[in-house]
């Protein structure tokens, strides 16, 4: 296979209901049949009119830009200091959801495209109905990737070829079946297109030459194939949420009564993975004896008479509110044990008024 990239200068500025089809047949009148046009996001959303104002500067940019950021998340992934990681409505994780402030009015910000799919099949049937060349179009844009410093363009949508190149079944020159390879090739070409187009060089198209012998009859079903189900993400959160979801988790008391109550050895385990870190040198022990746990009801206000089982401090110590288990912002580590142990458990705060730190229900 011999590759070609090829620049389209001369596109020049993109505004708001611009004819893309026709300013790239004008500034590439040699395209042919099977080229793979690699279009950059920015100029799709410009034509569409994928754009908000805000405020050049100050303060007042930044709540505006936290605004739209807010409008074009579907969930929080990672956050670190200004740093958002979200996913975008389309299913995309990336920095800020490709909101761009680049090559564009300081009052101005650029949305990604609403559906880069259709965009991508939208000008593929413009290239072909109108001016009579048949390519497959690329609509990229450039993020980062987890564990890896640097920038790459990739595809937001495709249409006119396969996304995937699947290579599974297929059997390699030692005899060995292919398991699992399934190579991304609409992103290997969106970032070969960048290769030319660059930031700087006002060049939004590329084309790529000679990996094609002739795009799909139909659009096939584009870049959404990249899109990895949540279900089969390993990494769908960053370090941080990832535990604090864990521990939040660990933390829900099922509704309804818990029709099995805790074994007490398991509570004892979970108990002693984290006594001594927590409060070295103190014995904790369970509280099951029904008169010690009503006189904990009655001495402590607003004490859940209803719990089943309670801690307490060193039995050699008389029970009062300091005594109880006072765990702190340490109560994460005892959610965690007590989930890894399979116990259900609800943290309850400290009750008005008094010195303990905070009292589980099991």
């Amino acid at each position: 296979m011999r590759l070609e990239i090829l620049p389209v200068p001369g596109i020049g500025h993109v505004s708001e209901g611009d004819d893309l089809a026709a300013l790239i047949a004008a500034a590439a009148p040699w395209l042919r049949d099977g080229d793979v046009l690699v279009v950059t996001s920015k100029i799709v959303s410009k034509a569409e009119g994928r754009l908000v104002d805000v405020p050049a500067d100050g303060p007042e940019r930044l709540a505006a830009r936290d605004e739209v950021l807010a409008a074009e998340t579907a969930r929080v992934v990672a956050t670190r200091g200004a740093t958002r990681i979200v996913q975008t409505h389309h299913g995309f994780v990336m920095a800020s959801a490709g909101i761009d402030a680049s090559n564009v009015d300081k009052t101005r910000l650029v949305l990604l495209p609403e559906d880069p799919d259709a965009s991508a099949r939208a000008l593929r049937a413009a290239l072909r109905e109108r001016h009579g060349v048949d390519v497959a179009v690329i609509v990229s844009d450039t993020m980062g990737r987890p564990w890896r410093n640097g920038l790459t363009d990739v595809a937001l949508g495709v249409a006119g070829m396969d996304a995937i190149r699947d290579h599974r079944g297929e059997v390699d020159p030692y005899g060995n079946e292919l398991q699992l390879t399934q190579m991304a090739v609409v992103d290997e070409l969106a970032g070969a297109g960048e290769l030319i187009k660059g930031k700087c060089d006002q060049v939004p198209v590329a084309v790529v030459r000679g990996y094609l012998t002739a795009p799909r009859p139909d659009d096939g079903v584009g870049a959404s194939a990249l899109v990895r189900d949540a279900a089969m993400d390993l990494f769908s959160l960053g370090t941080a949420e990832a535990k604090a979801a864990g521990l939040a988790a660990a933390a829900t008391l099922p509704d309804g009564p818990n029709p099995t109550p805790p074994d007490p050895e398991a509570v004892r385990r979970a108990i002693g993975a984290v006594a001594d870190v927590v409060a070295p040198g103190t014995v904790f022990s369970l509280v099951a004896d029904e008169e010690a746990r009503a006189g904990l009801t009655a001495r402590v206000p607003g004490w859940p008479a209803e719990a089943t089982t309670l801690l307490l401090g060193s039995p050699a110590t008389p029970a009062g509110p300091t005594d109880l288990v006072r765990f702190g912002a340490d109560l994460q580590r005892l959610r965690t044990a007590l989930a890894a142990e399979g116990v259900a458990s609800l943290l309850l705060p400290p009750p008005p008024g008094t010195a303990a730190s905070a009292a589980l229900a099991l």
